[in-house]
């Protein structure tokens, strides 16, 4: 069970980037992928969550309204649209299957951590 994170970069402030996160010879039915971020002297944190099972979404309070989860219909790759981005967003974003197929505890960490990938970094700056 492997999930391969990419699409990271460096991107002004107001800028929008993608991020993919694909898995490799599996599908994910029946999981709930998250997206998490540790920036530069900070703690992990979770950003967003998709459940496949039922296609609920979650948002952290500090990128609900910016950034969208979605999986596309084959149901390999989850993708992390991330629009108005600023300078705080800077981190490496990984991806994780989380514990629960419905999100449930993805925000204090709740994943399977065999599952988490390299990550790929994000840098928001001018």
């Amino acid at each position: 069970v492997q999930l391969v994170e990419s699409g990271g970069g460096l991107v002004q402030p107001g800028g929008s980037l993608g991020l993919s996160c694909a898995a490799s010879g599996f599908s994910l039915d029946y999981y709930a992928i998250g997206w998490f971020r540790q920036g530069p002297g900070k703690e992990r944190e979770g950003v967003s969550c998709i459940s496949i099972s039922d296609g609920s979404t979650y948002y952290a309070d500090t990128v609900k309204g910016r950034f969208t989860i979605f999986s596309d219909n084959e149901k390999i790759t989850v993708y992390l649209q991330m629009n108005s981005l600023k300078p705080e967003d800077t981190a490496v974003y990984y991806c994780a299957i989380v514990l629960d197929e419905y999100c449930s505890g993805y925000e204090y960490g709740e994943i399977a951590e065999r599952t988490w990938g390299q990550g790929t970094q994000v840098t928001v700056s001018s």
